[in-house]
This record gives structure tokens, sequence and C-alpha cells, in this order.
């Protein structure tokens, strides 16, 4: 197992893991680890989603033979930031350390290798989101967990190893810290001002220049003070804090602005790499709470010294003219969409 450690002084933390393997044949479809025939690559499935006869079911690998046509599939990574095969020992400050501890699992969502996630279609997109609910369930019913991170790297450029559309559920034995200082800000808002931040800005962001798609239950637009370029979120419009607890028409509803919001990126930036994360509050011996999201950060330049020395960001593209491309490429997309479906 490798270890956590934390800045001298700073809530700033850096994972070092014990070994990283090499996927064979990484990048080629034959070889492609992720790819239906090639089962036998990776760890055993988890938890493998079967779509028949218009009936889902949720199976496991065992130790004879992998499922086989899954449209969904769920495995313990080969290259795990987090694991809980070994311990090593804690260490006291100023070298703060303890075990990394947690699962990070990896949810293929398509058996299609030339497939992305703006282009699987909202049922495929319902089918993932369905699955990594049951995940995010499970992980937090074991031991030692915290939170549980979901995220994407889209693209060599954000961080990807294969290009086969897939998802990454990290589990921590601490919360992070993007997410402690969120809940926080956000429970001394609520304090101060009697309602949730996150539902004040949907307000106000609803009919603003900076709105890119809205749908009877999500809102994504582009936020006022924007990292990146062309970053936006996703937010529910009712105030909720776990994305484990939302109904089928909720998931259904986020498969599409998702489908159409990730469409719209892909075709008014030319498949442009990106990241993406979901914002959730912590579900585990913790009262504050955040109104659950999800942020993307496509990938269109380095940052500088000024954004990695400082943490102070140039956004070479407003967010106002950021939404006002996305928005036409997302409200095309979603048309297409919908005309199709």
């Amino acid at each position: 197992m490798g270890n956590l450690r934390k800045d001298y002084v700073l809530e700033k933390f850096v994972i070092l893991p014990y070994q990283m393997n090499n996927f064979p044949g990484a990048g080629i479809q034959s070889g492609c680890p992720f790819c239906p025939g090639n089962e036998l690559m990776t760890e055993r499935a988890t938890l493998a989603l079967v779509a028949k006869d218009g009936i889902l079911k949720r199976l496991s690998d065992t130790e004879e033979s992998p499922i086989e046509e899954w449209c969904v599939r769920v495995f313990q990574s080969s290259n795990p930031s987090v694991t809980t095969l070994e311990t090593v020992d804690y260490t006291d400050k100023p070298h703060y350390s303890e075990p990394a501890y947690g699962y990070h699992q990896i949810v293929v969502a398509s058996p299609d290798h030339n497939a992305n996630l703006s282009s699987i279609s909202i049922e495929q997109w319902t089918n993932v989101l369905l699955v990594i609910q049951d995940r995010v369930r499970w992980l937090y019913t074991q031991k030692g967990v915290t939170y549980v991170s979901i995220y994407v790297n889209d693209g060599t450029a954000a961080g990807a190893a294969l290009s086969h559309p897939h998802l990454n559920l990290l589990t921590l034995s601490t919360i992070p810290p993007v997410i402690e200082t969120e809940a926080e800000a956000a429970h001394k808002f609520m304090n101060e001002n009697g309602n949730c931040p996150a539902c004040l800005t949907l307000g106000v962001e609803s009919e603003g220049p900076r709105q890119i798609l809205s749908t009877d239950t999500y809102l994504a637009f582009c936020p006022w003070a924007s990292t990146y370029p062309y970053e936006f979120w996703i937010y529910p419009k009712k105030h909720m804090t776990t994305f484990s607890k939302i109904s089928q028409k909720e998931i259904s509803g986020l498969a599409m602005i998702l489908r159409a919001t990730l469409g719209g990126l892909s075709r008014a930036l030319n498949n442009v790499p990106f990241n993406l994360v979901f914002h959730l509050s912590p579900e585990k011996k913790n009262s504050r709470q955040i109104h659950w999201h999800i942020e993307v950060y496509p990938q269109l330049h380095t940052w500088s010294g000024l954004e990695r020395g400082y943490g102070v960001y140039v956004n070479r593209i407003g967010p106002e003219k950021g939404a006002e491309i996305l928005g036409a490429a997302c409200r095309k997309e979603l048309a297409e969409l919908v005309g199709i479906t």
C-alpha cells in the first residue's frame, strides 16, 4: 500500500501509490483491457450490467468465467491510487502520513472502444449513472471509507491512460480539501443568510448570460469566476445533498443533460479533452453539506506560474462568451437528441 502525505502546514494531501502497472496493449483496440473479450486482462467485475429483452440484470464475474454481453462493467483498477491490500505505519508531523487506504474502481461506460462520453446514448448514460449510484451506496458501507470521489479523465491531456470511455470511483479515508472548504463555506453562508448559496446561485444564473442549458430538473451554466475556459457546472434545480438518493426520474434527467452538454462541448470545441468531477456531500460523520453538482473542466492550455504558484487563475475566455458558444451547441445537441429519441 502507498501512503497519503499531508503538507507541513496546509490542508493539502498527496498520494504516493505503492506501484503503478502498465496495461498491455494500452491504446490498441485488440489489446485494450476494457474491451469485450479482454475481461481476463482486468480484475474480476464486481458488477456487470447486462441489458436483455428490456430487462437490466446486475451480475458479477465468477472465478470460472467473466460475464459476457455487458453494457457497463465495474472492476478494481489495475493502477490503483489507493488499495486495501497492505498496511503501512503512520508517521507524525511535520512528516505526517497515513496509509493510502481505499477502493479504486473503474466503470467502463460502453463496450464500444471507439465510443466516447459525448456520443453514447441517453439510455446508456442512464445505465452508467445507475451503476455509479449502486457502487456509491455500496462503497459507503465499507470500513475506512469517508468520501467517495467520482471523476473522468477524458483525453491524454486530461490524464487518461486509455481512450476507452470510462469513469473512476476512488474512496478516501479523509474528506478532500476542496470538498471540506466548499462545505464549510456553504455552512457559514447558510448560518448567516438562512439559505443555500447554490440555490441562490441557481436563481441568479437561470436566466442570465452564463446559462448554457436548462431542463425541468437541472441547470448547466458557466460559473462567474471560471477557472478554465469553457468550464461549466451542472446542478439539480431542487436542493439535494446526496447523489446516492436521487430518483430514477432524476437519474434519467441527469443522463439527458450530461449527454447534451458533453455532446455540445465536443461539437463546439472539436473533441476537447476534459475532466469531469462530482462534488457530493460527505455521507459519513459530517454535518457540513453541499448542494451536489458536477463540474466539467475542458483542457485547452497549461497553467503558468501564476496559477501553479499563487492560485490566481487567468481565464482567456470569459464565462459569458463561453456560455454563448457552448449554449448554442448544447441546445442544438439536445434538440437532435430529443428528435432521435
